[in-house]
């Protein structure tokens, strides 16, 4: 287990080291450029009224590039509109040097139900996934997929101990097992063990069937927050 788990931290460790080839291979990839491309004409009004309301909504920046692990422990920036305040770093260390059981579950999760830094507009497109329209293109320059683990930053990869290498021979989703399975409602074992399971058990048949399951799960606005 410890042979494991210091191979998992040498992965992601070395920025540009790539697993090869990654789960799915060529059949994969053609499915996330073919289905990436469609999504981004078809969303393309979306994709413009989501940038003018970020915009207007406090004269920030449009989009937010949030550094995270991907494929064989390569950094990329994950593209989202932005959704918090532009100090966002300073207004949550204050709250949660203010707030131990927010700090608590912090720790826990890195994750707030309640966090200060989220703006009006913000919480909106949180609530509908909306903030994430950008990854799109993220897949088409290759760095995540259609489906795949969530996307993670380093702190939360060595959380996943011996498990990380399977993160590792995946790019990272848009969607997920764990997005269509309660999301922030589960445990983060158990998001844990949903991206292994993906990950050992990939099909091109589980992926279609997560992408059908991902629009009632936004839809619902099961465990989003």
């Amino acid at each position: 287990m410890r042979d494991v788990a210091k191979s998992a931290n040498a992965g992601f460790a070395q920025v540009g080291v790539d697993f090869t080839p990654p789960i799915g291979g060529l059949l994969k990839r053609s499915f996330d450029i073919v289905g990436s491309l469609a999504g981004l004409v078809l969303l393309s009004p979306l994709f413009l009224m989501v940038a003018l309301l970020v915009k207007l909504s406090d004269n920030g920046p449009i989009f937010y590039g949030h550094k995270r692990i991907g494929r064989g422990g390569r950094i990329f920036s994950c593209l989202k509109f932005r959704t918090m305040v532009t100090d966002g770093e300073r207004v949550l260390a204050a709250y949660l040097a203010a707030n131990p059981e927010a700090n608590a579950e912090w720790i826990a999760t890195r994750k707030l139900k309640n966090d200060p830094r989220v703006t009006r507009v913000g919480q909106v497109l949180r609530k509908l996934s909306l903030d994430e329209l950008p990854q799109i293109l993220n897949i088409l320059q290759g760095d995540m997929s259609l489906v795949g683990p969530r996307p993670v930053v380093r702190d939360e990869l060595e959380i996943y101990g011996s498990a990380a290498v399977y993160y590792l021979k995946s790019r990272p989703g848009l969607t997920g097992l764990w997005q269509v399975s309660g999301r922030n409602d589960v445990s983060y074992d158990t998001r844990v063990a949903f991206d292994r399971h993906y990950v050992e058990n990939w099909s091109m048949f589980q992926d279609i069937r997560i992408i059908f399951k991902t629009v009632p799960a936004v839809w619902m606005s099961r465990g989003s927050y």
